[in-house]
């Protein structure tokens, strides 16, 4: 039996992810795992908890989970995608899928643009619909100056375990993130040791899993799972 834990990224939640969960689970059979990372969720708490919580949190349901599979395969989004590749680096994983991971983090530009789209929305009416908007009023006054020092603690933990991968990768990137510049793909491709596997999507910001290309993404990761791909760099239209 095949084992899939999907981690969240950073003051998000299994929402984030769940889409490409929901894709699987109808598509497999396998068993599908979406922690709630310590005082995430959709009410957050992050005031006492840090990167090491976080990051204990994943490795013990990778074990919990190994013991009911045979195969285990671990995505991660964001923040989820430096903690799984942390994980692949240190246990047994055999395939590891890369959703927006933050290796590096702020695209000023494209920021500019989405705070310009937003300013858009509102003239016009619409800014409750705006996806960034909204995800902004979420996170808006819960999110201590300490949790973003944990984040940043997080990276910095995570980033030596690109260079120890060894199982299959597939990352993907959308080139309107305005958290992640798509060009930190290039230097993934260059950190982790064997060939991966990168598509780009023309029309997903940051939350990849929730924009305009999630149908194509949740096909493109489920092919990935399920067959043995060579490198291949393209572009989603």
């Amino acid at each position: 039996m095949i084992g899939c834990l999907c981690l969240h990224g950073f003051t998000g939640g299994s929402y984030e992810i769940e889409p490409l969960a929901t894709y699987l689970k109808e598509h497999t059979d396998w068993l599908i795992e979406i922690p709630t990372l310590p005082g995430h969720g959709m009410s957050l708490a992050l005031h006492n908890v840090g990167y090491k919580d976080w990051i204990e949190t994943a490795e013990q349901r990778l074990q919990v989970l190994k013991q009911k599979v045979d195969r285990v395969y671990v995505i991660g989004f964001s923040m989820g995608g430096m903690i799984a590749s942390y994980l692949a680096a240190n246990y047994q994983v055999d395939k590891l899928v890369l959703l927006s991971p933050s290796r590096r983090y702020l695209n000023i530009k494209q920021m500019v643009a989405d705070i310009g789209d937003m300013i858009k929305d509102k003239m016009t009416g619409h800014l409750q619909e705006n996806m960034l908007y909204q995800n902004y009023q979420h996170k808006k006054g819960a999110v201590p100056l300490r949790a973003y020092v944990e984040f940043l603690k997080c990276m910095k933990c995570t980033k030596p375990s690109l260079k120890q991968i060894t199982c299959p990768v597939f990352v993907a990137q959308g080139i309107q993130d305005g958290m992640v510049p798509y060009r930190v793909t290039h230097y993934l491709d260059k950190e982790i040791p064997i060939d991966i596997d990168v598509i780009y999507y023309l029309d997903s910001s940051h939350l990849i899993c929730l924009g305009k290309d999630k149908d194509v993404l949740n096909k493109s990761v489920h092919n990935f799972l399920i067959t043995k791909k060579e490198k291949a760099i393209s572009t989603a239209l």
